[in-house]
């Protein structure tokens, strides 16, 4: 099924009029334009059609967004209970929309297959997608209220993780019919992660804390102490050694999560972003090398700071509603970011 959205160069203030973009050659049916300078003598890093690009489709707020790991497609989960694949070059074409959820959809994820979305709802099911079908091929009803987070294990087989205001995480097997192991937390989990090693899943939630989970005890191992309020985002760093969370008390946190770390885990904590009244589910996403984090902001303002200084390196404008998350292409300087006024842009950064 193909939805009809509205894609188009984006020309924000500080970029002034539309951009003039000075092609290469075509190579492999694509034109490469990084390295080259529009009008206004910016150099382009990315091979975006436009230095940002602005996509409409959604019906409601867009409350989640991920690349594909080969970085050709976008997919958005929305309020309005849809998902929608992007192209994330030339026109950015609206290509496919996913219909099933009778709720919200909250999150979504990619399987590493590139193949095989991942997503939950506040109609309490998490379901998986073959996106070259275009259909559902699973559909797990065990939560009893809200889902709000899920996560795929990034290498191995193919296990996910689900958590939800029934205070439950569920671990899944795509090869199972039914969860392989539920996990009792202490208070409603509004996200969840896999641990790198595949060995742990991390949970938080209304408790202000974050929970590693050990799968082979069945039991919760370590706890996270230091945010002061509900903690709504939660990513594993690329290496795997690293645990990002954003909270509503306004602070992003970068914990150690190597088994001998120092008891201290709280490595850094990075300010900018706001929550706010509306409370909403704002996730957090690390770069693929690792050097930079990403938050969503109720503010309006898109989020990215340089991890090694601690420092805000770039906070963009544009959206009219608050940023919901905001997340890394894995191959070029891209980020996407999704937000409540139902729109998602797609821009270039400059080179780390």
């Amino acid at each position: 099924m193909a939805a009809v959205g509205q894609r188009r160069p984006h020309s924000p203030d500080h970029l002034h009029n539309s951009q003039a973009l000075v092609k290469r050659q075509r190579t492999d049916d694509q034109q490469l334009i990084i390295g080259s300078v529009t009008k206004d003598g910016i150099r382009r890093t990315s091979n975006l059609l436009a230095p940002i690009m602005q996509l409409a489709g959604h019906g409601g707020e867009v409350l989640s967004m991920r690349f594909s790991p080969d970085g050709q497609v976008a997919a958005s989960a929305s309020a309005d209970r849809t998902l929608l694949l992007w192209r994330t070059y030339d026109e950015c074409e609206n290509f496919m929309m996913l219909r099933g959820h009778k709720n919200a959809v909250l999150e979504v994820h990619w399987f590493t297959n590139g193949e095989t979305l991942l997503s939950c709802s506040a109609d309490k099911s998490v379901r998986c997608w073959d996106t070259e079908a275009g259909v559902q091929v699973k559909r797990l009803s065990e939560h009893t209220a809200i889902v709000n987070s899920c996560c795929p294990l990034q290498r191995g087989p193919p296990l996910f993780v689900s958590g939800g205001d029934d205070c439950r995480v569920k671990v899944w097997d795509m090869r199972s019919k039914r969860s392989i192991q539920t996990l009792e937390a202490p208070a409603p989990v509004c996200s969840v992660a896999f641990a790198a090693a595949g060995d742990q899943v991390y949970s938080a939630g209304l408790d202000n804390n974050i929970t590693a989970w050990e799968l082979r005890k069945g039991a919760a191992g370590l706890t996270l102490q230091g945010h002061a309020d509900t903690v709504t985002g939660l990513r594993v760093s690329p290496e795997g050694n690293h645990l990002l969370s954003n909270s509503m008390d306004n602070t992003l946190r970068v914990w150690d999560v190597r088994p001998y770390a120092p008891a201290n885990r709280c490595e850094k904590v990075l300010y900018g972003h706001q929550h706010s009244f509306e409370q909403g589910l704002l996730r957090c996403d690390w770069s693929p090398d690792g050097s930079r984090v990403s938050a969503g902001s109720a503010d309006r303002v898109v989020y990215i700071w340089d991890v090694g200084t601690r420092e805000v390196q770039y906070a963009l404008p544009g959206h009219k509603g608050s940023v919901n998350e905001v997340v890394f292409h894995p191959k070029e300087p891209i980020v996407g970011s999704c937000s409540n006024d139902r729109t998602l842009f797609l821009g270039e950064l400059a080179y780390a």
